[in-house]
């Protein structure tokens, strides 16, 4: 039976790990919703040492990567997989960015540091873009009235439903070492996306407002503070991925 050791069971490492276990994967994981404490060094090892696949959902923290600064060298001999962020590209000005565009230039330098340090393990490092799913979607947002259309023209962003990024790392399990962006189809204006969640909820859009109207957090403005548009070719080519919501269009529609 495969194993696989998730250094934290969030979100999206759930997705996969409901994926996996369907298959009839053996999952460990650290995190709130897994059976191991990750500073509990011994269940780690324990663990580690009956796992043939290791994935790290763990963000950097304090500039560095907690997974790696503790257990790096137990890692030997694994199948090594890395969920990162196409933040580690920084802005392009809309232009598209595949995975041969230099990383670290962004405003996320820990990320990059991070995601370049697990190449250098030999992992397959699964770069994302902004994450919508059940119960973290835009539909929610319009129902919540935290939705916002922001005035700022030629803004595009990359986006990706937690189902394909779930499917794209399973089709990870049997491809080489390297970076694999899993992004969907259709870049566009988040605008664009909220506009069609008012849409199929039929309730009309909210007011374009400046940024400074509204209010973002500072996380919110730093996505706002970069535009770029993250192809998916490579994913599609080596992994024999394709994205089952290839638009936000076809995404949101299956979370009504």
């Amino acid at each position: 039976m495969a194993h696989l050791l998730i250094f934290g069971l969030g979100y999206t490492a759930q997705y996969i790990a409901e994926r996996l276990r369907a298959a009839g994967w053996h999952i460990d994981a650290t995190g709130s919703a897994g059976n191991i404490d990750f500073d509990d060094g011994a269940a780690v090892a324990s663990a580690m040492a009956q796992a043939s696949h290791v994935l790290s959902s763990v963000p950097p923290a304090d500039d560095s990567d907690p997974v790696l600064d503790s257990y790096s060298k137990l890692l030997g001999g694994k199948w090594l997989g890395y969920l990162s962020s196409t933040g580690v590209y920084g802005d392009a000005g809309g232009a598209w960015v595949d995975e041969s565009a230099p990383i670290g230039k962004g405003r996320r330098t820990a990320r990059s540091d991070a995601d370049q340090r697990w190449l250098d393990m030999g992992a397959r490092v699964f770069r994302l873009p902004g994450i919508y799913g059940s119960g973290r979607s835009p539909l929610d947002r319009v129902r919540s009235g935290k939705a916002h259309r922001i005035d700022q023209p030629g803004q595009v962003f990359s986006r990706v439903h937690v189902e394909d990024i779930a499917s794209g790392v399973v089709a990870g399990m049997d491809a080489p070492p390297g970076a694999y962006n899993l992004a969907d189809d259709l870049p566009c204006s988040q605008n664009d996306v909220v506009e069609e969640a008012c849409r199929l909820l039929g309730v009309p859009p909210p007011p374009l407002q400046t940024m400074a109207e509204a209010g973002l957090s500072p996380m919110a403005r730093g996505f706002y503070a970069e535009n770029r548009r993250v192809a998916n070719r490579k994913a599609k080519r080596v992994l024999g991925w394709q994205p089952r919501y290839p638009t936000f269009r076809e995404g949101l529609q299956s979370l009504l």
